[in-house]
């Protein structure tokens, strides 16, 4: 029999909101322990939730972004399970009614178009945080009730290639809707593949195993591609399988069995009792539907065909909805989208990332640096006098015009002027002359850096040039 895998995906979200899904507690990370918790987070007697109306409409809003239907009518669920960590000792969460479900994404994998469907995408609550030392554990609540989004695929996946994409471009598009942070490495997002082998002909399929304690989409992709050779070999050698929960070693590079892996029965579902059914009227949906952003793919794609910049530019470009915003703005003051690209890519880049500053905090506004690239179309200043104006232009903010006038870096185009320094850089390298003309002809190189460096880059190369080439060849 040949067997394929078939991996399905549950991604969580932490959603950004300014309070908790049920309560007023602030939505924030880093307080003191137990500091952002309330009756409402602790499950205590006599308390009553409340939904959080943002939380709802950042699901809304990713459910249209991943064409999902909108339930016209959705109910929150019990998930009833113990675990220290969870003061209710159960969950508040959707299940055979979400908010949205049946969508679909499509992926550019390696070449090929491959569709993923979204089964659902629904709001449920956080738990709290178990911190273990070493004789005893202790919890900290101030995450219990935070809002979650959870994404869930159908088992739609085949290669663990497949998966990087997806978790990619998933993220990209809740950073794109400032739905979510949606960073991995902070735990503000969680993936949790389940993988199986099935043979299409026979329907024979091994039983399913859910992966755990995954801090990357490396790792998730890592453990799903370990996960399916683990289960090939036990196929082979005829090992008896049972449904699992699993956790991923990353220093080992292998999966673990942490449990029997649960049911949807072991969770004993049923309505939520403190919550009424939810009513999701069309002209709320139309609102938020004109509210989205163009999605990042969208983007990346249009990048190309408007601008006519290469695909990896367009990728690094809509790598963050800011970063793609300044590029266009600076695309259409100056006009030349390429040369706006090499700047936002490069230097821009580097100096954020050297200086630690993010882009929303830059001094350099996309006008600014569309009015530095003027100057070197006209000539005004040179490409590597641009650098030292770009510095300073980091550094204060202060224009372009004004930083070359107060610090006398235009370009020096005087005839007179050239003549004479290319005169001296003549008399001083007599050696290179001598190369020159004996049909060394690259020697010339040697001579405009000459002349570039003893005007400190401000002298203008095509005059430099045309000066060189009358006095050599004279």
């Amino acid at each position: 029999m040949s067997y394929r895998p078939c991996i399905g995906l549950e991604v969580h979200a932490q959603i950004q909101t300014a309070s908790k899904l049920f309560c007023s507690c602030r939505n924030e990370f880093g307080a003191p322990p137990n500091s952002q918790a309330c009756p409402i987070c602790c499950g205590l007697p006599g308390v009553l939730p409340v939904p959080n109306v943002r939380a709802v409409e950042q699901v809304i809003k990713t459910g249209l972004a991943l064409n999902c239907e909108i339930a016209p009518f959705c109910r929150f669920a019990r998930k009833a399970y113990y675990y220290p960590d969870m003061p209710k000792n159960f969950q508040i969460s959707q299940y055979e009614e979400p908010l949205t479900h049946d969508g679909s994404l499509d992926l550019d994998v390696n070449g090929d178009t491959v569709r993923i469907r979204i089964k659902r995408v629904h709001l449920e609550e956080d738990t709290g945080k178990l911190i273990h030392g070493t004789n005893q554990s202790f919890v900290d609540y101030n995450r219990a009730g935070m809002p979650l989004m959870e994404i869930v695929t159908y088992p739609d996946f085949t290669h663990p290639d497949q998966i990087r994409v997806y978790l990619h471009t998933l993220r990209d598009i809740l950073r794109y809707l400032g739905v979510s942070e949606a960073n991995m490495e902070e735990g503000k997002m969680r993936a949790e593949p389940t993988v199986n082998l099935i043979d299409d002909e026979t329907g024979a399929a091994t039983p399913l195993a859910e992966i755990k304690n995954l801090a990357s989409v490396k790792a998730v992709c890592d453990a799903c591609a370990y996960e399916i050779k683990r289960q090939q070999a036990a196929l082979e050698d005829e090992e008896q399988m049972e449904r699992q929960t699993r956790r991923w070693n990353d220093e080992k590079q292998i999966t673990t069995p942490m449990r029997v892996k649960e049911t949807s029965d072991d969770y004993r579902y049923f309505p939520e009792p403190d919550l009424v059914p939810m009513v999701v009227e069309q002209p709320w949906i139309e609102r938020l539907r004109q509210e989205l952003t163009e999605l990042p793919h969208l983007r990346r794609r249009r990048f190309v065909e408007q601008y006519g910049i290469p695909e990896y530019d367009a990728e690094q470009l809509t790598a963050t909805r800011s970063t793609a915003d300044f590029f266009e703005q600076a695309a259409a003051k100056h006009g030349d989208a390429k040369a706006v690209s090499n700047w936002v890519m490069g230097d821009l880049a580097k100096m954020l990332h050297d200086h630690k500053v993010a882009l929303e905090d830059c001094r350099v506004t996309p006008d600014r640096l569309a009015e530095m690239l003027d100057l070197i179309r006209d000539g005004t200043i040179t490409g590597k006098i641009a650098k030292d104006v770009f510095a300073r232009m980091f550094e204060t903010g202060e224009a372009p015009a004004a930083i070359v006038e107060a610090e006398g870096l235009a370009v020096i185009s005087d005839t007179g002027e050239l003549e004479a320094l290319v005169a001296q850089v003549l008399a001083e390298n007599q050696d290179a002359v001598d190369k020159y003309r004996a049909g060394h002809k690259k020697t010339k190189g040697f001579l405009v850096g000459q002349v570039m460096a003893a005007t400190k880059g401000q002298a203008d190369p095509k005059a430099v040039n045309q000066i060189l080439d009358q006095k050599l060849e004279g």
